[in-house]
């Protein structure tokens, strides 16, 4: 068995406020200690940590804004989430619910907290990714999948020890709903005190784990709640072993070897393909969709 072996584990970031709605600690691209391709074709992670919002009659969120480049996908584990966007998709997720947005050629949309959850406040976590596009797929016309906890693959540990839940990809012959662009694995795991888990992904893929409740050990190397685990690209195989009952965020891609030009809401290949985005959002290209 050759391991893929831990290049670090990175605690939270200082935490900062996206809107009014979503308190986040941004381990990708972070401050500094990894680079843009450093998990390609994951370009952003931001960790909603458990948080309590008190009731609000005034929902929380962001408002209208554009993307284009790239796909945002938003992973609920405590609280409800409404989106809208100016192709005419909207939907709301639960708890173990997900978002799927392709902006490709480019969309505005808006996020917040669901109406009835923001009268009510309590407690919220999510997670919110930037998962890039090649570029022959970059001015795709935009798409969105909501796709609900019961849609997705579920494969079972042995002695009821947990579940793998599949947002995309494969596990163990168990697939995911999500369509993908590239090859890309994402899962929950949800896992009892003690149970055992082997992961294996192909040696050139991009991994890495983000602890989202629990404790659990990797290769015999604890991490804590709220920590990212990133591995090295020397081996396929990781051994995750639950040290309480625990909910892991598995990540794991082939990288997209092509250039990257990131500014605000934009992520495209050039510079000057960043000035057309700007171009077009500003004369209106993107849609309309009211605050």
């Amino acid at each position: 068995m050759a391991i893929k072996s831990i290049d670090r584990i990175l605690t939270p970031p200082p935490a900062h406020m996206v809107g009014d709605g979503f308190r986040v600690h941004s381990f990708l691209p972070g401050d500094g200690r990894l680079g843009k391709q450093r998990m390609s074709p994951f370009f952003m992670l931001d960790y909603g940590s458990l948080i309590e919002f008190p009731p609000s009659d005034t929902p929380r969120g962001v408002g209208v804004h554009p993307h284009r480049g790239f796909e945002t996908v938003t992973i609920a584990y405590r609280g409800r989430i409404a989106h809208h966007d100016s192709a005419g998709n909207h939907g709301v997720i639960g708890e173990g619910d997900v978002q799927w947005m392709t902006a490709a050629s480019g969309l505005l949309h808006k996020e917040y907290h669901e109406e009835s959850f923001s009268k009510q406040g309590g407690a919220f976590q999510m997670v919110q990714l930037w998962v890039n596009l090649p570029a022959k797929h970059k001015m795709d016309p935009p798409a969105y999948q909501e796709i609900t906890n019961q849609m997705m693959g579920k494969y079972l540990l042995p002695e009821n020890k947990g579940t793998v839940e599949v947002i995309a990809g494969n596990f163990n012959g168990t697939a995911g709903p999500a369509r993908t662009f590239t090859s890309i694995e994402m899962y929950n795991l949800k896992m009892k005190a003690g149970a055992q888990l082997d992961l294996c992904f192909p040696i050139e893929h991009n991994t890495a784990l983000l602890l989202i409740e629990g404790t659990v050990s990797v290769h015999g190397t604890t991490v804590p709640t709220d920590h990212f685990v990133l591995f090295h690209k020397d081996g396929e195989d990781i051994e995750v072993v639950a040290g309480q009952d625990a909910v892991v965020l598995v990540l794991s891609g082939a990288p997209i070897d092509e250039p990257i030009a990131a500014y605000g809401p934009f992520l495209m290949n050039q510079w000057s393909e960043i000035e057309q985005a700007i171009h077009d959002f500003n004369t209106g290209k993107f849609g309309v969709l009211a605050d």
